[in-house]
C-alpha cells in the first residue's frame, strides 16, 4: 500500500477513536484519603461532601494482617455483621480495588469487630450528570462567523477521509 494511503487510513481511524472513545471521567477515590481503611476515622464525615458516579472506583489501603473489605447489605451495615457478605474484595494485599459500576447504595464493612471501630463506608453511586449546555448564540455575532468558516471545511475533510478510507478497503 502507498504510504500517503496508509497515512490517511491512519489519520481516519484516529479520527474515529475520538470521536467514538468514551467519556473517561471516572475517578479513584481513596478511602479515608490520608487515614486509609483504619479504625477511629468517621468515614460518613469523609464521604458527606464527595460524589460517586457510575465508572469510578474505590481504593482500599489497610493492613493486609488484620483487616478487610467486605460488602454486605443495608441490615448488616447498620448492625455491623460480618458473616454473609454479598461480596469479599480483600485480596490480600491490603489495596484492594472495588469498581462502583451500578447506580445504587454500597454498604462496606471490615470484619473482625473493627466495623465497630468505625470501620463502615457507606455510599451512593448516581449517573454522572449531563454535561452542560452551551448558551445559544445570536447568529449576527462574529463567532458564529468563525464557527461557520470551520464547520465546512471540517465536514468536508471529514468526508474526503472517509471517501478514501472506503476506497482503500
Amino acid at each position: 500500500m502507498e504510504r500517503s494511503k496508509m497515512m490517511l487510513i491512519m489519520a481516519a481511524m484516529a479520527f474515529a477513536l475520538v470521536v467514538m472513545a468514551p467519556n473517561v471521567d471516572a475517578k479513584r477515590f481513596i478511602v479515608g484519603s490520608n487515614m486509609g481503611w483504619t479504625t477511629n476515622v468517621n468515614y460518613t464525615i469523609w464521604a458527606q461532601d464527595l460524589h460517586f458516579y457510575n465508572g469510578d472506583w474505590l481504593f482500599f489501603v489497610y493492613d493486609r494482617n488484620q483487616m478487610n473489605v467486605l460488602e454486605v447489605n443495608k441490615t448488616d451495615y447498620e448492625s455491623c455483621n460480618s458473616d454473609h457478605p454479598l461480596h469479599n474484595w480483600t485480596t490480600g494485599a491490603g489495596r484492594d480495588v472495588v469498581p462502583l459500576n451500578v447506580t445504587r447504595h454500597y454498604y462496606f464493612i471490615s470484619g473482625k469487630g473493627f466495623c465497630y471501630g468505625g470501620m463502615k463506608l457507606a455510599v451512593r453511586v448516581e449517573n454522572p450528570p449531563p454535561p452542560p449546555v452551551a448558551s445559544p448564540v445570536k447568529s449576527s455575532s462574529p463567532s458564529s462567523i468563525y464557527r461557520g468558516q470551520l464547520v465546512l471545511p471540517a465536514v468536508l475533510a471529514i468526508g474526503a477521509l472517509w471517501d478514501a478510507f472506503v476506497r482503500v478497503l
